[in-house]
Parts: C-alpha cells; structure tokens; sequence
C-alpha cells in the first residue's frame, strides 16, 4: 500500500511512518523541508516539499498513493491572539484542502486523525463518538478542530471514502505539549504546586495511539468514527500516577485559579518559567472544570484497540527516555 501522509515529522506523525515503513507500506510524506524530513527519508519514506494548504504539493504527494493520512495540525493552547490565524489557516484550511485534493485524486481510503477535543467539554460526562460539541469553544484549538472535524465529515458525507480517528490526551517522549512540560517539572522537581489540577483528560500513551491508527487506516469502516482515548483522570491524577512510579512525592497544593487570574495579564512574561502558555486566559478557560473525559469501546469493539493504563504507560516513557 502506498500511503500518502501529512504531519509526517509531528510528535505522533514520526512513529506512524515509522511503523508504516516497518511493516512494507510505501509512505510519502508531506514536509516543509527536506531539513525536517530528514529522520523520515532516513527509515524509506519519500519526501513531498510543501503545506497542508499547497494544493499543488497534496496533488503530487497523492499521485499513485492508495491511501492518505492526514495527521497535521497545530497542537497549541494558550496561544496569543496573533497565533489565531496559522491555527486556522492549518487546521481548517490545510483540512479542507487534502479532503478535496483526496476527492480530486480518487484516493481509495483516507484517514483524517481528528481529536476528542472535537468533542468539545464533556462536562464530567464520559463522551463517545455519538456526542454532539455543545458550541462553545474554550480555545482556539478546540475551535479549529471542531471545525476541520465537521469538514472531514461532510466530506464522507459527499462521498469521499474517509474514516475518522479520535485520539485523546497523547503522552510520550519527546511530548512538548502541556502534558509534557507539566511531566518534565515534576521529573525535574520544579513542580511545587500543580495547576489547573481538575482538567479532566483521557491520557493515551503515544504507542497506542500508533497502533490504533494504523487499524483505522486498515479496518475501519468508512463514514465512522473511531475515538483512540485512554484512562480517564485529571492533571492531578497524571502527577499522582507519576509519583508512584518514580517514588517521590506529588506536589501537595495546587496552584489557586483566582492566582493564575491575577497574574494572566502578565503571561507573556510569567507563563513560560511556570512551565505554562503565554496566554494563561485561554489556559484557564481551557482547563478550568473542563473535561475532555471519552471512552474507547468502539475501537476496542470494532478495531481491536487496547490502550494501556497510565501507569503501564508511563513506566514504558520513562523507560524509553533512559535508554541511550
């Protein structure tokens, strides 16, 4: 199978070209540069230079492929607001653009890896693929992802022989969102208190989220949604679990939210050595008795998906990231 592939040098598009490229399939991989796409020419992928919304680069890119993944996209919250645009511009448009490209190209299968953020706060509930986003954003991520999300399904919709992946709160080495620096601060004893403790998310290990998407691009049924999440905690959990891995203890207080409301005006300047996003406005509304909570049991049912716990994954991160 020849796959065309966009996000190829992300935190989760490397692995998956990687196990693509492992198991035979032939992967050609959209890059900004052949800089950037070095470790990917370096295990067999073929390298197209350009964007998600370079319609010339998707046309040569999908040309003899069977089937496309399209993984890119912006992972960043907290974002200032002169960051809104590239969010948009990559993650709507660059969406809109490989599903009609795929169209275009007749492409036999294509897999857009969408998110459980689509799903938008789940309030406390435990969300699946039937839950309806209630239309109110907590960041400009969640608001571009929901948006190309309602793309890839209206391109089904119309034809197009799409699936759709789910993943969820995706951990591992090499994780510089969020979720990464707040496991660094703690690995580095520079985690006195923790913020934004009650955000609830489905942390999933990055191998699995690996292996389940190559069984959407495999066996998924076309026009569905398969939701890749894993154990459904808090911020406060993840630091918990970590400490009983590695045996010290987690921070006993948490950072206090009318705190971080007060320093918010100077985020630009306090956010970064606190391990947080610029805009810590967008931090709170994002995080703050939010939930992004989501079960697995289709993919699981239809898929064979079996995400470990987060204690079995983070003693495999842990592990990866000693080994030379």
């Amino acid at each position: 199978m020849r796959v065309f592939l966009t996000g190829g040098t992300g935190f989760i598009g490397t692995p998956l070209a990687t196990t693509l490229r492992r198991r035979g399939n032939e992967v050609v991989a959209l890059v900004r540069s052949p800089a950037k796409g070095a470790a990917l020419a370096a295990v067999g992928c073929e390298l197209i230079e350009g964007t998600v919304t370079d319609t010339a680069a998707l046309q040569r890119g999908m040309a003899g492929a069977d089937a496309v993944i399209h993984a890119a996209g912006l992972y960043e919250v907290g974002i200032p607001k002169r960051r809104r645009p590239a969010l948009f511009e990559t993650n709507v448009e660059g969406t809109r653009r490989v599903m009609t490209a795929a169209a275009d190209a007749g492409i036999a299968r294509v897999v857009y890896v969408s998110t459980v953020n689509a799903l938008g706060n789940t309030h406390g509930e435990v969300g699946d693929e039937t839950t309806e986003h209630h239309g109110r954003y907590v960041s400009t991520y969640d608001e571009t992802k929901h948006q190309a999300h309602e793309i890839a399904e209206q391109a089904a919709r119309d034809g197009l022989p799409c699936v759709i992946a789910m993943p969820s709160a995706v951990y591992g080495p090499g994780d510089h969102s969020q979720i990464g620096v707040a496991i660094r601060l703690f690995l580095a004893r520079r985690m006195p208190a923790v913020p934004l403790p009650g955000t609830g998310l489905s942390f999933v290990y990055l191998d699995d989220v690996v292996t389940g998407l190559v069984a959407v691009l495999d066996s998924g049924v076309l026009g569905e949604k398969y939701i890749l999440s894993g154990e459904n905690s808090t911020m406060r959990g993840l630091i918990e679990t970590l400490a009983s891995v590695t045996g010290r203890r987690a921070p006993r207080l948490d950072v206090p939210t009318g705190l971080l409301r007060l320093i918010a005006p100077l985020g630009p300047v306090v956010g970064p050595p606190m391990g947080m996003a610029p805009n810590i406005r967008e931090l709170i509304t994002a995080g703050d008795g939010v939930t992004y909570w989501a079960r697995h049991d289709k993919a699981t049912a239809e898929l064979g998906y079996r995400p470990r716990s987060l204690i079995e994954g983070l003693r495999t991160m842990l592990a990866a990231q000693e080994r030379p």
